[in-house]
């Protein structure tokens, strides 16, 4: 869902393959959408997507021969793995390949490069010159869809008045949607019951004492 808070975020990595020495950083905080639209673009450019975050299957390293020349997304580039597919010496090389023989790179991570942990001194200087996209904390827009996207991953229709009732009351982050989204769904399990604003009022600390009737 585009919004203000992702406009510009959008406009970088839609200008592939047109980016400064082929590289791009998407970041920004939990569940604001940066694997959907770096997936977006994944499946647009055909690009190799390798799980930072993830074990390297027994432990096999990165062919990065075969990488070369390729389109290439690395998720969750802030926060590799021990023993992962991607340490300081590998994404130095694709940083470097980015842009050679028409290869791209896109890395995602919650935080900016400038603040991501550099062993090899050559990787810190090259993370400092990458062209940034940044995703900001959710809007209204951002936030609703954010809400939606979780109840339906869920499989839960909640009542349409819950939206508006929880955009009201709960913090501009995606992060707490889907917790509120993920602590709705467990009680309404628990209690059987459907999920709705008087459902929120009881699990969410909202404190909104006054407002239980009206809920109910």
């Amino acid at each position: 869902m585009e919004s203000p808070t992702n406009a510009q975020a959008l406009d970088l990595v839609d200008a592939w393959p047109a980016w400064p020495e082929g590289r791009l950083a998407l970041v920004g905080p939990a569940g604001v959408g940066k694997t959907h639209l770096a997936r977006a673009w994944a499946e647009k450019a055909g690009a190799v997507v390798i799980e930072a975050g993830a074990p390297s299957p027994a432990g096999a390293p990165l062919d990065l021969a075969v990488l070369r020349g390729r389109a290439v997304l690395v998720e969750d580039a802030d926060r590799p793995a021990v023993g992962g597919p991607v340490d300081d010496e590998t994404l130095f090389h694709l940083i470097n390949m980015a842009g050679v023989d028409g290869g791209s790179l896109l890395l995602t991570g919650r935080l900016a490069p400038v603040a991501w942990e550099a062993s090899v001194p050559d990787l810190r200087s090259r993370l400092n010159a990458l062209a940034v996209a940044r995703i900001e904390e959710p809007d209204d827009i951002v936030l609703e869809a954010v809400l939606r996207r979780g109840f339906e991953a869920a499989g839960i229709r909640p009542a349409a008045d819950l939206y508006p009732y929880l955009m009201a009351r709960l913090p501009r982050s995606a992060s707490e949607a889907l917790a509120a989204v993920a602590a709705l769904d467990e009680a309404a399990i628990e209690q059987r019951r459907e999920v709705n604003k008087a459902l929120a009022l009881s699990v969410l600390d909202f404190g909104d004492e006054d407002e239980e009737e009206e809920a109910e």
